[in-house]
């Protein structure tokens, strides 16, 4: 606590920058807190990784390692090693039938502080990955890729963070290094799809720079649950324009560029709003639950548009997400019909692609097997912006994604997810390509 002190004397008001609020957070985690029950059974805080979790009951091909894994689950120290790869071919289409592959072994480590040390609401998170493969969105020409994880091959570590919580979840801090597209414009039921603005986040977030999952940037963020059913939170993280080239390893955070900020809030009827997630489970899908968002991201950092190259600052993304359980066979189970829609816009002068709308439905259980499977479709449209025009060639179109999947938890360690993708306007221009393959994800 002295070093602490300490450093808080040393930060002058003229030096609190992101890296200086930063470390007074990371000072507060370690104030001593009020001695209460932790509940085991509390949800442990949600990775980056959790959109590519299988949704039904949880193994390891590997077991408990001899009982090692169960008691230090006791002691509140979470590991998960897990292998996820999508298998993806195109046909019809402009470019000859290519197969390719992405594939991500990713490690995770989750630690409650009040099981392991009796720092009560105190929980430390983080994750590492190995990725690389073929890119079958970039060989197509596609706005809207095939695979939510294809993105530069790396081995690194992604995210780390020290979360403590106040009042029964009502109060949530975080700081560490974590992406904004990991819990702002995520998609929630990502692990019900394949293509990336549905399998993981809305695809043109990037727009002003908001971070993505592998390459993190350090952040703080705050979550409030003012009231039973309303959830308000915010985020600054560190702009890196090119954050593969910075930080290629993950362990040498980068305070580069403008602080970019993202806030959200969001309504779920009929549900507690301090305990909702990034991504769905299978427990959160009982009854006819719903969460609608509105979120927003800013950077006062400098843009430039194509009919002004002088630089200017400021640019942003609003977005607005929905989704809601349609139909339900027992009112108060699981199995029936979810749907799902989102939409953001930024704006057209600074913008490529500055719009997207997203819908789906999902059908939880549709196949009378004692496995967990679901059946969904999802559709996905993508706009340029007529500023970017190059001069003399025809007009952007539109173009259009649509998907079709079936998951299969058929092993608790093992998932299968088969696809088929059609997409037209391929490029925002013509032509139209069919992908089919499938995902396959082991835990160890």
């Amino acid at each position: 606590m002295a070093n602490c002190a300490a450093s808080s004397r040393l930060l002058r008001p003229r030096d609190l920058s992101l890296r200086g609020v930063v470390l007074l957070i990371l000072c507060l985690f370690l104030l001593p807190a009020p001695a209460r029950s932790q509940d085991w059974q509390e949800e442990q805080p949600p990775g980056p990784d959790s959109h590519e979790t299988g949704q039904g009951p949880r193994g390891h091909l590997l077991g408990t390692w001899g009982g090692k894994r169960t008691r230090l689950e006791k002691r509140g120290v979470e590991f998960d090693f897990q292998y996820i790869s999508d298998s993806l071919a195109n046909s019809d289409s402009a470019r000859p039938d290519r197969f390719a592959s992405w594939d991500r072994f990713r490690a995770t480590v989750d630690v409650d502080f009040g099981q392991l040390l009796g720092w009560h609401d105190v929980f430390f998170h983080a994750t590492g990955l190995w990725q690389g493969g073929g890119n079958l969105g970039a060989y197509l020409g596609l706005l809207t890729s095939p695979s939510g994880m294809s993105s530069a091959r790396t081995i690194r570590l992604d995210s780390w963070w020290i979360e403590k919580r106040w009042i029964n979840e009502r109060v949530v801090a975080r700081v560490g290094q974590f992406a904004g597209q990991d819990f702002y414009g995520a998609q929630h039921y990502a692990a019900s799809y394949i293509f990336e603005p549905m399998g993981y986040a809305l695809g043109n977030l990037f727009t002003d720079f908001e971070s993505f999952d592998p390459p993190s940037t350090p952040a703080m963020e705050i979550r409030v649950a003012p009231f039973r059913n309303i959830l308000l939170k915010s985020m600054v993280e560190a702009e890196d324009r090119t954050p593969f080239a910075h930080n290629p390893t993950g362990f040498v955070p980068q305070f580069r560029g403008a602080p970019v900020t993202i806030s959200e809030i969001a309504f779920t009827p009929g549900r507690n709003a301090g305990s909702m997630r990034a991504f769905d489970d299978v427990d959160s899908r009982k009854g006819y639950s719903g969460f609608y968002q509105f979120g927003a991201s800013y950077n006062p950092g400098k843009f430039t548009s194509p009919t002004n190259p002088t630089p200017r600052p400021g640019n942003y993304l609003l977005y607005w997400m929905a989704t809601q359980a349609l139909w339900r066979v027992d009112p108060k189970g699981g199995k029936g019909l979810d749907g799902t829609f989102a939409y953001d816009w930024s704006p057209p002068s600074l913008n490529r692609n500055n719009k997207m709308l997203t819908a789906g439905l999902r059908f939880n259980e549709p196949l009378p097997l004692p496995i967990h499977n679901t059946m969904s479709f999802g559709y996905v449209q993508n706009w340029l912006s007529p500023r970017f025009d190059p001069p003399g060639a025809p007009p952007w179109k539109p173009e259009h994604g649509i998907e079709f999947n079936a998951l299969l938890d058929p092993l608790p360690m093992l998932l299968l997810q088969p696809v088929i993708q059609y997409y037209s306007n391929v490029g925002a221009r013509s032509g139209s390509a069919v992908v089919f393959g499938f995902r396959t994800k082991i835990e160890f």
